[in-house]
C-alpha cells in the first residue's frame, strides 16, 4: 500500500495536509496550519488574541491602578499647584494619598522627610521639585517641566479625572491591539527567514509567504501566556517577580514554536521522474 506524500515515517511527527483549517495556534501543529491559511484567516485570529490581551489589560487597570489614582485625588487638599518647576501644597508633612496593595502607592512628601516604605510594587512619590517613581528595578526621578502649570488639588483634578478615566480605559484597548498587530508583523518579518531556512533543510513546503504567516502565528501563544500572567497578577495569585518571569517566558514561547512548528508543515511534493526523450532511440545503428 502506498503511503501519502505528507505522511510521517516512524519516529517522525505527522505533518499537516495543505488544506487543514487554521484556528487554534496553541500547539506546534496548530501554528503550522497557518502556513497554508489565508492572510485574512491569520489576521482574524490575531485580532481575537489581541482582543483577549487588551481586555485583560483594561480589566487590570480598571480594578487596580485607576481606582487608586481616583482615591489619591480625592485625598488632595483644596489648594495646590505645580508651577515654575515646583509643587506648592498645604501638605506640610509626608502624606500617603492612596494605596492598593500590592499594586500602587501614591505619596506626597514635599521636603523628603522620610523614605516611604514601598509596600506596593509601584511607588509614586511627589516631592517639591520632582516626582519619583520606584519599582522592582529601582527609582526614576522626573523633574517638573519648565513652563508647566498644573493644578494639584481636589477641586480641579476630580472633575478632570472623572472625565478622562473612561477615555483612558477606552483608548487602552485599541492602542494595545494596534501595538500587538504591528509588533507581530515586524517580528514575523524578522523571523520568517529562520522559518524559511528550517523549511529548506527539512524539505517542507514553505516559501517566503508561508514562512511569514507561520512566524506571525508562532507569536500568539506567548501573548496568551502573558495575558494569563497579568490576569493572575490582578487577582493576587501571581506576584510582580513571577509576572516578570512570565514576560520573559512569553518571549521564549514564540521562539520555541518558531523552531518546532515548521516540522509539522507538509513536505515538498516528490518530483516525478523525467520522461524519456522522444527524439532519442535505444536502437543500435546497423553495421
Amino acid at each position: 500500500m502506498r503511503m501519502p506524500a505528507d505522511s510521517a515515517s516512524p519516529g517522525q511527527p505527522a505533518t499537516l495536509p495543505p488544506g487543514r483549517s487554521a484556528w487554534l495556534p496553541f500547539t506546534p501543529r496548530g501554528v503550522a496550519a497557518f502556513a497554508s491559511a489565508s492572510l485574512g484567516r491569520l489576521l482574524l485570529v490575531e485580532i481575537i488574541i489581541a482582543l483577549l490581551v487588551a481586555g485583560t489589560l483594561v480589566w487590570f487597570l480598571a480594578n487596580t491602578w485607576l481606582p487608586t489614582i481616583r482615591r489619591a485625588i480625592h485625598q488632595l487638599p483644596d489648594q495646590g499647584i505645580i508651577s515654575q518647576r515646583k509643587l506648592a501644597s498645604p501638605l506640610a508633612t509626608a502624606s500617603t494619598l492612596a494605596e492598593t496593595r500590592p499594586f500602587l502607592l501614591i505619596v506626597v512628601d514635599l521636603e523628603k522627610q522620610r523614605n516611604a516604605s514601598q509596600t506596593s510594587d509601584v511607588l509614586v512619590e511627589f516631592h517639591r521639585n520632582n516626582v519619583q517613581v520606584c519599582a522592582v528595578f529601582g527609582c526614576l526621578l522626573f523633574e517638573y517641566p519648565e513652563g508647566w502649570t498644573v493644578e494639584f488639588n481636589r477641586q480641579k483634578l476630580e472633575p478632570w479625572w472623572d472625565a478622562w478615566e473612561p477615555i483612558i480605559l477606552g483608548l487602552a484597548a485599541p492602542l494595545t491591539i494596534l501595538i500587538l498587530l504591528v509588533s507581530w508583523a515586524l517580528l514575523a518579518t524578522i523571523y520568517c527567514s529562520i522559518v524559511r531556512l528550517l523549511g529548506f533543510f527539512k524539505d517542507r513546503d514553505l516559501n517566503w509567504r508561508r514562512s511569514w504567516r507561520l512566524a506571525s502565528a508562532s507569536l500568539m501563544p506567548g501573548a496568551v501566556l502573558l495575558a494569563g500572567g497579568l490576569f493572575g497578577y490582578g487577582l493576587g495569585i501571581v506576584d510582580l517577580f513571577r509576572l516578570l518571569l512570565v514576560f520573559v517566558l512569553h518571549l521564549a514561547t514564540g521562539w520555541v514554536y518558531l523552531a518546532i512548528s515548521p516540522v509539522f508543515v507538509a513536505r515538498l511534493p516528490i518530483a516525478a521522474p523525467r520522461s524519456a526523450n522522444p527524439f532519442t532511440t535505444d536502437q543500435k545503428p546497423d553495421r
